[in-house]
């Protein structure tokens, strides 16, 4: 899988973020290296395949991939085959290697709540030019276990896209409740491609 697009530029947290304690951490993902492959294809099944990969201290980051498509899960699943809410995008697309965890303190441990991933996505009628998109997920907690896709920032021409990402994530994905509340989309001169969204 390609895993090899590097991260934008890191932009400063805002001054609201720093007064409510809640700060970033980032790691890396390489599924060629990092990641255990749980479940793939075998001859004749097409392509695809299941991993786990180290996410940010403990919490897992869950690889799916299909037909040079992606969906990653942030965070302890439920019990169930496949993770829920599974999200891709209808284009070929693949998520980069870097992954921002935004944090805040419970007691004397910082938790990471949410998370902020940059995708890659591409036009059928434009190939080699990618739409890039932050996708922001609650993570799922060991003790509740629900994650889900609380909101997209398109990130082509779009300068403000981290911070943005950033305000979603801190404003929205604690108190989101999967399978009931909306994504939000956020996109200027270019529109958020095409995406699955089940549940």
């Amino acid at each position: 899988m390609r895993l090899t697009i590097a991260l934008a530029a890191f932009v400063g947290l805002t001054l609201p973020a720093f007064a409510s304690g809640i700060t970033s951490e980032y790691t890396q993902i390489d599924t060629e290296t990092d990641c255990v492959v749980v479940r793939s294809a075998d001859d004749g099944e097409g392509d695809w395949a299941d991993l786990v990969c180290p996410g940010y201290k403990g919490y897992p980051v869950l690889v799916f991939y299909s037909d040079l498509r992606e969906s990653v899960f942030y965070g302890f699943p439920p019990a169930f085959e496949r993770v829920p809410d599974f999200m891709s995008f209808v284009g070929f697309n693949f998520a980069g290697p870097t992954i921002e965890w935004r944090l805040h303190q419970r007691g004397e441990t910082a938790v990471p709540f949410a998370s902020i991933h940059r995708w890659f996505v591409s036009d059928p009628e434009f190939p080699g030019d990618d739409t890039e998109v932050l996708v922001v997920r609650k993570v799922a907690q060991l003790d509740q276990r629900q994650g889900c896709v609380t909101g997209f920032v398109v990130a082509s021409g779009n300068a403000d896209a981290n911070e943005q990402a950033r305000r979603l994530a801190d404003e929205q994905a604690r108190d989101f409740a999967c399978g009931a509340d909306q994504p939000t989309v956020l996109s200027g001169s270019v529109p958020l491609p095409d995406f699955t969204l089940g549940q």
